[in-house]
């Protein structure tokens, strides 16, 4: 596990967060995910990412739960 300040890669994320690294690029892309950049390289903190995350996560069962009733 890796440190909560620590940045890291998009393969080091990807292994920490058991996700593909292509969907993880693609959401760091459209910004959805947060990222630094840096010319080409993209470094993210992990937790940050896992905030992200479980954020959207929550709004969208939220959205479902209010489309139920």
């Amino acid at each position: 596990m890796m440190h909560s300040d620590c940045l890291c890669n998009l393969r080091g994320l990807a292994a920490e967060l058991q996700l593909p690294r292509e969907w993880l690029a693609t959401e760091a892309d459209a910004g959805r995910i947060p990222c630094l950049r840096i010319g080409r390289r993209r470094l993210f903190n992990v937790d940050a990412v896992r905030r992200a995350l479980a954020e959207r996560a929550a709004e969208q069962y939220s959205e479902a739960l209010c489309a139920t009733k």
